[in-house]
């Protein structure tokens, strides 16, 4: 399945790492990873996808394709700023947020609105996300919601 992996542009190490190892983990499980194509979580996602062999996808708010971090495996360039952050949430089967701030939020809503399963780690604690403290409990979250 395609998961859309949300969250924070700046990050500090351990947060990276995090996500890093999210990424490994859709990878190593035959997942996609769909996010937002740039830095912080984006980036550490999808280089952990591609440490796995992964599949990413990075759907970037600028008119460049050249724009995406160095591991996306498919940008898609879209010129429309943070109105593709609904692209980014409604081109999953699920989404995972990590950390994040008002774009991870604005994704987290479009994403439950779209009726997908959202799980969260050391993100917005609202109704409706799972919150969970590993990046294997958010893929098995995920992996269990979309059975």
């Amino acid at each position: 399945m395609r998961v859309s992996v949300i969250g924070g542009s700046a990050v500090d190490n351990q947060t990276y790492e995090t996500a890093r190892r999210l990424g490994a983990l859709l990878a190593e499980r035959d997942h996609t990873v769909v996010c937002g194509g740039l830095t912080g979580v984006m980036e550490a996602v999808c280089r952990g996808a591609r440490e796995a062999d992964g599949e990413t996808i990075g759907i970037l708010p600028g008119e460049r394709r050249s724009a995406a971090n160095e591991y996306v495996t498919t940008p898609i360039a879209t010129g429309l700023g943070n109105a593709r952050n609904a692209l980014v949430a409604l081109n999953g089967d699920a989404a995972i947020a990590v950390d994040g701030n008002m774009g991870t939020l604005s994704e987290i809503a479009l994403a439950l609105d779209a009726g997908l399963p959202v799980s969260g780690l050391d993100t917005h604690d609202i109704e409706g996300v799972e919150m969970v403290d590993s990046p294997e409990a958010a893929v098995e979250y995920v992996e269990s919601a979309r059975r």
